[in-house]
């Protein structure tokens, strides 16, 4: 999977709104763009967890629900108070095509994986992306009420 077929899948969601910012893209439900749900990482320029200048490697960042971060990783806690310690964390923020809590918004329950594969993608990355999105429409369908 590349960025573009990535973005592209993302964006085929219902209501699905982009914005960029230093090469990055943000995805949102709806024109307001109040908190993206899905942001999509080219470069170092926010964090070096992830070493993302190596060429060709980006990491996706999706919020899901505490259930399902806590399902997949346990409770966000101790381990993960500093990420630029990865042998503290367990966790090694640079290894692509695996499931890992984000390096620095894990706490909030975002999780993040540098260019998944096909197979990732299509068994894991979809269900999340999906699960994203529909927070981020039930999320903005309170905030109409």
């Amino acid at each position: 999977m590349n960025e573009d077929e990535i973005t592209r899948f993302i964006v085929d969601l219902e209501g699905v709104e982009t914005a960029t910012a230093n090469g990055d893209t943000f995805f949102f439900h709806g024109a307001e763009r109040m908190f993206p749900f899905v942001t999509l990482v080219m470069s170092n320029f926010n964090d070096s967890y992830s070493d993302l200048d190596r060429p060709g490697v980006f990491r996706l960042n999706i919020g899901v629900t505490r259930q399902t971060f806590r399902a997949l990783f346990g409770a966000p806690g101790a381990r993960d108070a500093d990420p630029a310690d990865s042998a503290g964390t367990g966790y090694d923020f640079t290894a692509l095509d695996t499931l890992l809590p984000h390096p620095v918004y894990g706490r909030q329950y975002w999780l993040c994986i540098l260019n998944p594969g096909p197979a990732t993608f299509a068994e894991r990355v979809v269900p999340l992306l999906t699960e994203a999105h529909e927070l981020a429409t039930g999320k903005r369908s309170r905030r109409a009420e």
